[in-house]
Parts: C-alpha cells; sequence; structure tokens
C-alpha cells in the first residue's frame, strides 16, 4: 500500500484537507507511471524560514524556495533502486518539502486556488523523488507535461 508520512511544522493549519489530494495524487502517479512496487515517502509542510535554512545547508543556496524534494534513489540504477524496497515490498522514495507561504503567494501569483499550487507543488515534488528533473528542456517538457496529465485525471487544474 502507498504511503505518506505528513510532517505539519505550522501553527493552526490543517493539512487533513490536503491528505486525500495526496494520496490520489500518489496513486495516479503510480498509475500514470506504471509502478509496480508500492511506494512510500514523507512530506513536510513548513514556512520559508525553515526551507531557507534546508536549500542553504543542503543545495548552498542561500533563500526560500517553494519546494524541496530529497531523493533517496537520486542517481541510482535499477538494481540499487531493488535493492532498497525493503522487506514488505515497500520502495522508501524520499522527503518533499513544501513552503506554505509561496503556496499561498503562488496561488495569487498565478490565479488559481491554494488548494492547486499546493497539490502542484506535491506533484511535481514527488516526479522528482522519482527521477524526473528540469534541468534541459526536454526533461522539463516531459516532467511538466507528467505534472499537468496527473492533475489533469484528478481534476486539480484550478
Amino acid at each position: 500500500m502507498n504511503k505518506i508520512d505528513i510532517i505539519n511544522k505550522v501553527k493552526g493549519f490543517d493539512v487533513k484537507e490536503y491528505r486525500k489530494d495526496f494520496k490520489e495524487i500518489l496513486k495516479e502517479t503510480v498509475r500514470v507511471l506504471e509502478i509496480e512496487n508500492d511506494i512510500s515517502l514523507s512530506l513536510t509542510i513548513c514556512l520559508s524560514d525553515y526551507i531557507h535554512d534546508l536549500n542553504k545547508e543542503y543545495r548552498g543556496i542561500d533563500r526560500e524556495t517553494d519546494v524541496l524534494s530529497f531523493a533517496i534513489e537520486d542517481g541510482s540504477d535499477e538494481d540499487d533502486i531493488l535493492d532498497m524496497i525493503d522487506f514488505t515490498g515497500v520502495r522508501e522514495i524520499g522527503d518533499i518539502i513544501i513552503n506554505l507561504d509561496r503556496v499561498k503567494s503562488q496561488s495569487l501569483d498565478y490565479g488559481h486556488s491554494e488548494r492547486r499550487e499546493m497539490c502542484f507543488l506535491f506533484t511535481h515534488g514527488l516526479l522528482h523523488l522519482l527521477g524526473y528533473d528540469h534541468m534541459r528542456e526536454d526533461e522539463e517538457k516531459e516532467m511538466f507535461t507528467l505534472q499537468e496529465e496527473i492533475l489533469r485525471n484528478l481534476n486539480i487544474n484550478r
């Protein structure tokens, strides 16, 4: 069974309203990408100062960002990935950190709901954990097409 451990570091923010969305996005991503193993990951919801510290410490970038992904499988080949599947058959893929401050500001900037922005950032982080990137134009096209397909399939586009 796919699993998301959610850590909420934002006092007064109720993550319950997003749990169903996150589970559906994970399930749809597994379907679209035809992943055979169950997936497990952690998700942390935080504010700008927390993600700024992580971005500086782990990426050497001294500013906040909207989402960070720390992939366990980063740089692993298929045999390594198979070795990382635990005895229950679950594939632990890593951690996503989402900045709630940026969810709020970017939803206003882009003219859509906070729900859509939160789901977009979760999907974006999830695809990074699964090995997708957007450093080159062809990679960006593939990743962004997948993001939009997953959100469209779940009717999370507004």
